[in-house]
């Protein structure tokens, strides 16, 4: 069967992913089953340059077809922040929770809670293909619910009126960003299935 290498070590990213590419016929191997490759600086100023970054230095250090992506939380009262840097909003080695806690406090009185989650995928082997999912919400005034990762807990999904952390996990993984994107993915991969070496 052939490998396509999902270039994370995040573990809940991977299993996400694993569940929003189920079906396909390839084995899905992560960055944890290659130790010795160096995590790579995300360099890049937009999510489409850092998903290209994170493919291509997969995929050139293992020759395996190497998908990425960056996703990045937009707050329309903070000009786009946190954006590209959502990850390390608030520091370089900063938790989840600071994350959070750094944006609530900056939205603290702020009217205007919109905000729209961002997800660019990057799909590297030969050549390079870009997928991207986005969906709209809301930052809440706390924390709200216990499941998910990352922002979930602050971003109001209006149409089910919950945070993403209050949403079933398959339900999140039918409607978020990040499925919308993978969505798209996983369609050209069935539809080049026998394109790529790995």
């Amino acid at each position: 069967m052939k490998k396509i290498l999902i270039a994370t070590r995040n573990p809940d990213k991977f299993r996400e992913i694993l569940y929003l590419l189920q079906g396909l016929p390839f084995e899905f191997v992560s960055l944890l089953d290659f130790p010795d490759i160096d995590p790579v600086e995300e360099t890049g100023l937009t999510l489409i340059e850092n998903s290209t970054i994170k493919a291509l230095n997969a995929y050139r250090y293992t020759g395996i077809p190497a998908v990425a992506d960056d996703t990045g939380l937009s707050v329309n009262a903070l000009q786009g922040m946190p954006g590209v840097f959502s990850a390390r909003f608030a520091g370089e080695n900063s938790t989840y929770a600071d994350n959070r806690r750094k944006l609530l406090n900056l939205m603290e009185g702020v009217m205007d809670r919109r905000a729209r989650f961002v997800t660019v995928v990057t799909f590297a082997s030969d050549k390079i293909y870009h997928f991207t999912g986005e969906v709209e919400g809301f930052i809440t005034l706390e924390e709200r619910g216990s499941g998910g990762f990352g922002y979930d807990s602050i971003f109001l999904y209006p149409l089910l009126g919950k945070t993403f952390a209050e949403i079933p996990f398959d339900v999140k993984n039918r409607i978020s960003h990040r499925a919308r994107a993978f969505s798209l993915l996983k369609k050209f991969l069935k539809a080049h299935e026998g394109s790529f070496s790995g």
